[in-house]
């Protein structure tokens, strides 16, 4: 099991910064936060930048194979869609494999007066041009679920653009803290996507105020054991990538403080998962 935390853990940090620290606390791998990319993105070119920073991480011995796409970028707009290609660039230098993408909701196209299904077409249209940029390569653009008022807060609208494409550059990211919120059921949603779940955003909350961004075994109620032993058993073998942002709030040595409870009970859970245990 590999687990990590998302960089953005460490926002306001620099991303080398920010893999330094993760070393120190004995972590090797994390998901890239679209806040860290789009600070390397304003270095130059987004291909050689992400060369130079993949080079830097590798020698490092640090392993960054998830990346989350800018959630400002809306991929229907032109000028979204370009955004995106560089910041996919940027990825594909670094080695990047998965690619976590929103789709543009319901809630923020409510007011260009667009049906549902006017909204799903331009969606379809624009995955369908970033998935063409990325032909050839081994990228995953990996479609997340969100929150309510939106055709992808559950596992059958994902499976639409999945069963739409049919291609293997197109996979899933299940955010447990957006089920959470929303259908809850997330045994169902991993059993639904099956080996489509490529990337994951593992989050806690309390399931009524709001994505809160918690790290298991606080004031949140996802059940992590069923979801990491429901994974395991598909032979999901991507990272285990805690998105919480809501834990960082405190100094930077705390924050290293926190990041050595989070390691010691992502091993725990390992363990206990464990089919052999």
């Amino acid at each position: 099991m590999k687990y990590c935390v998302w960089s953005s853990y460490y926002y306001g940090l620099s991303p080398e910064d920010t893999i330094r620290e993760f070393k120190a606390h004995g972590f090797n791998c994390c998901e890239l936060s679209f806040e860290h990319s789009a600070e390397l993105m304003e270095r130059g070119d987004a291909k050689k930048i992400g060369e130079e920073f993949g080079k830097f991480a590798k020698e490092l011995e640090f392993e960054i194979s998830q990346g989350h796409l800018s959630y400002e970028a809306r991929i229907c707009k032109p000028e979204g869609i370009k955004f995106l290609k560089r910041q996919i660039d940027l990825f594909l230098g670094m080695g990047v494999k998965y690619a976590v993408l929103h789709c543009d909701s319901l809630t923020w196209r409510k007011d260009e007066r667009l049906t549902t299904e006017e909204i799903i077409k331009e969606n379809r249209n624009a995955l369908s041009e970033l998935l063409d940029y990325i032909k050839g390569t081994d990228m995953v653009i990996c479609l997340e679920n969100l929150l309510s008022a939106s055709f992808v807060n559950n596992i059958d609208g994902l499976m639409y653009f999945i069963n739409e494409f049919k291609s293997e550059n197109l996979g899933i990211c299940l955010d447990t803290g957006h089920l959470n919120l929303t259908e809850k059921d997330q045994i169902n949603f991993i059993r639904k996507g099956g080996k489509h779940i490529k990337a994951l955003h593992l989050a806690d909350n309390d399931g009524r105020s709001g994505d809160q961004h918690l790290m298991p075994y606080g004031c949140g109620n996802v059940d992590f054991v069923s979801v990491i032993r429901e994974m395991k058993s598909l032979g999901y073998d991507g990272l285990y990538n805690l998105e919480i942002p809501g834990e960082r709030g405190a100094p930077l040595e705390v924050l290293g403080y926190k990041l050595d409870y989070i390691k010691k009970m992502l091993e725990y859970l390992d363990k206990i998962t464990d089919k052999k245990a």
